[in-house]
């Protein structure tokens, strides 16, 4: 009984030893290892091949893909047998182009001009572009009279930083005195010397040393610029008739001022923007004398040693000196540039 129990383990293990042997990886060769032979070539039917002529040497074989002894296509450059050099026929092909070797110390020795800016594609162009900002103008440092004005401005940018224009400021009906003056004159009987605006005008440069950006409103972003102008015009002033006013009335006087500014735009959009600037007009100023002359209030027709000393002699209403006077304002506007739209121009 054992016996024939060992008897059909032996058989079993000869049955199953061939299906473990499918199942196991194939083993790479061993090096030094003789390649194994070619497979024996498929018979051929001598009667079948016998009416078809025999192809040349080095041609494909009938029926084939074309593909060499390993079964890759021919190389361009022909390195297969019987191929042909795609390079000898067309030299302009994609791989022959890229083929040619490049000289690295001849490419090393040529010059680099390479334009880097530090801020690139601003967005918006002002260069060429003309700037129309209307604003309105309040004062700021005078506690006695206030000389608030509706203004505008007109630009012209001849490059994206530097811009010539004009400026005017129309005053005229806008001028009052404060309430600070009115209480200090019934309390303290002193009166100050006071000044109106009727218009001025001036002739500025722009300069803009400063671009930017900023996040708000959650994910919007703001463009903004800062800058600088100064120009020379004109202003027409006259004092206001405070110490006699009975007598006195002045007429407008034409001075020549200077100004200087600072500014701020914020862009909401490539053409729009708002404007922030602080401005101050500089000129020599005709101011009301504080004393009143003592003779009898006469014309010109009284003679001239009597009228020498009348009230009414406009030679005796203005002090004898100027005075420098600065009118600091803030401007708060709009600014358009035209045309609304623009195109970018950059290196190459």
């Amino acid at each position: 009984m054992m016996q024939a129990r060992r008897w059909l383990l032996f058989a079993a293990a000869l049955l199953l030893t061939p299906h473990a042997a499918y199942a196991q990886k194939k083993k790479p060769p061993k090096a030094g290892a003789a390649p194994a032979a070619a497979p024996a070539p498929a018979p051929v039917n001598v009667d079948a091949d016998a009416d078809q002529p025999s192809p040349p040497p080095g041609a494909p074989p009938a029926g084939g893909d074309q593909k060499g002894a390993e079964g890759a296509p021919p190389s361009a450059g022909g390195d297969a047998a019987g191929a042909v050099d795609i390079c000898q026929i067309t030299p302009d092909a994609p791989q022959c182009q890229l083929a040619k070797e490049v000289n690295l110390a001849t490419e090393a020795k040529k010059p680099i001009r390479a334009e880097i800016y530090a801020v690139q594609q601003q967005y918006v162009i002002k260069a060429r572009r003309l700037e129309i900002m209307p604003y309105f103008a309040i004062t700021l440092n005078d506690q006695f009279v206030s000389h608030n004005a509706p203004g505008l401005s007109l630009n012209y940018y001849i490059t994206q930083v530097l811009a010539v224009g004009i400026t005017g400021n129309w005053y005229q009906g806008l001028n009052a005195d404060s309430d600070f003056n009115f209480q200090n004159r019934r309390a303290a009987r002193i009166a100050v010397p006071l000044n109106e605006y009727q218009v001025s005008g001036d002739f500025n440069f722009t300069y803009v040393p400063m671009y930017g950006k900023f996040a708000g409103f959650g994910d919007f972003i703001f463009h903004y610029d800062a800058y600088i102008d100064g120009g020379v015009g004109l202003i027409r002033t006259r004092p206001i008739a405070v110490i006699d006013p009975d007598n006195r009335k002045f007429d407008w006087n034409n001075l020549i001022n200077f100004d200087v500014g600072i500014g701020l735009r914020i862009f909401f959009n490539r053409w729009l923007a708002a404007t922030l600037e602080i401005r101050d007009i500089m000129y020599f100023e005709k101011i009301e004398s504080i004393t009143i002359a003592s003779g009898a209030a006469v014309t010109a027709a009284a003679g001239p040693a009597a009228y020498a000393n009348s009230p009414l002699n406009p030679g005796n209403w203005y002090d004898q000196d100027t005075h420098f006077t600065n009118d600091v304002q803030m401007q708060v506007g709009l600014s358009f540039l035209l045309p609304t739209s623009f195109e970018y121009r950059l290196p190459k």
